[in-house]
């Protein structure tokens, strides 16, 4: 999720083991970075291979078994920053890495309540696991949460902590209740358009809970579509776009080409939801997301090179693209899609 969700799920857990008047805004601050400093892994980069970043985020440090691994690289430099006299915590190393250790813990699990995927079980398995149960910025997760992590550290009171806590697994509990609404809306409108469904995916749109994206396989082809949940199911029927074949959409591409490698491992990322841009023949893009619940619309994709290919240099890597600006019609029609019903 954004990092201020990470932050202030992080501060909770850890706030809500404090032992005394002193440590709630060490506890605060400590477990809201330690909580915040599993997606550092973005910074693994290589301008070469444009799609190396996507196999390392939410990767080794999303995984559970480097929890405590991550945490004490955080109490480390926790350690070495309150050295400087207006940076001290005045605590023991034990409470910093335990502070570190519960906001640390906190992160993957949170992020594979996301439609992204977290690599929760690496080195052992590469599965993206996403519960699809909250969108990547929720404000109705995040705002009360950071409230009440801050209100303990104010008055002194663990409980309001544990509050912030409880809030947010039962926050993303509801969010499976939701699902389990959106995915019957789904079924039941692939069944009244005589489709069977191979493949399936429903999350909620961006920043709310109220209107949900469903996209199924069927036929070769991708439905999507939306459904507004409140106050009763709503759909919103949407696009279709064929399913890529990369034989029949790509027939130059050779087999052992990086960019034929390429574009398995953005299949790998998209857990299979890719189809080629409509209006670029070049592109390959993840369905899954669109500014739009109800449309295809392209956020991210990779573009392959023809060219290069022509000319023989089968080790060059494909270029990854990105859209993450909509337009304000848009955004007027996502916020009319969410608050009219």
């Amino acid at each position: 999720m954004d990092p201020l969700s990470q932050a202030g799920l992080g501060a909770s857990l850890s706030q809500s083991f404090v032992t005394s008047g002193r440590q709630y805004w060490p506890a605060l601050i400590i477990g809201a970075l330690a909580g915040m400093a599993p997606d550092l892994d973005v910074l693994i980069s290589s301008r070469e291979d444009p799609l190396l970043f996507l196999e390392y985020h939410r990767q080794f440090s999303h995984s559970l078994v480097f929890i405590p691994v991550g945490a004490l690289i955080c109490a480390l430099i926790v350690v070495a920053a309150s050295r400087i006299s207006w940076l001290s915590t005045g605590l023991s190393f034990r409470q910093i890495y335990l502070f570190s250790l519960l906001g640390y813990a906190t992160h993957g699990l949170l992020d594979a309540c996301t439609s992204y995927g977290t690599q929760l079980f690496w080195p052992f398995s590469t599965e993206r696991f996403a519960w699809n149960t909250v969108s990547i910025i929720d404000p109705l997760f995040s705002i009360p949460v950071l409230a009440l992590v801050i209100v303990a550290a104010v008055k002194k009171q663990r409980k309001y902590a544990s509050i912030a806590f409880v809030y947010a697994v039962l926050f993303l509990a509801a969010g499976q209740l939701q699902k389990m609404r959106a995915e019957t809306a789904m079924y039941a409108l692939a069944e009244s358009r005589g489709h069977v469904i191979v493949d399936q995916q429903v999350k909620p749109s961006f920043g709310n809970r109220i209107v949900w994206k469903l996209i199924y396989e069927a036929d070769g082809y991708y439905y999507i579509d939306a459904v507004r949940l409140w106050p009763e199911p709503e759909i919103i029927e949407g696009d279709t776009i064929r399913k890529l074949d990369v034989n029949s959409d790509f027939p130059w591409l050779p087999a052992d080409s990086q960019q034929a490698r390429d574009i398995e491992r953005f299949r790998w990322f998209s857990a299979g939801f890719l189809a080629v841009k409509p209006d670029d023949p070049n592109v390959v893009f993840d369905v899954r997301y669109s500014f739009l619940p109800n449309e295809v619309d392209m956020m991210w994709g990779i573009e392959l090179d023809r060219y290069v290919i022509e000319q023989g240099m089968l080790d060059r890597h494909v270029d990854y693209t990105i859209n993450n600006r909509a337009d304000s019609a848009t955004r007027r029609r996502f916020t009319k899609m969410v608050l009219t019903w």
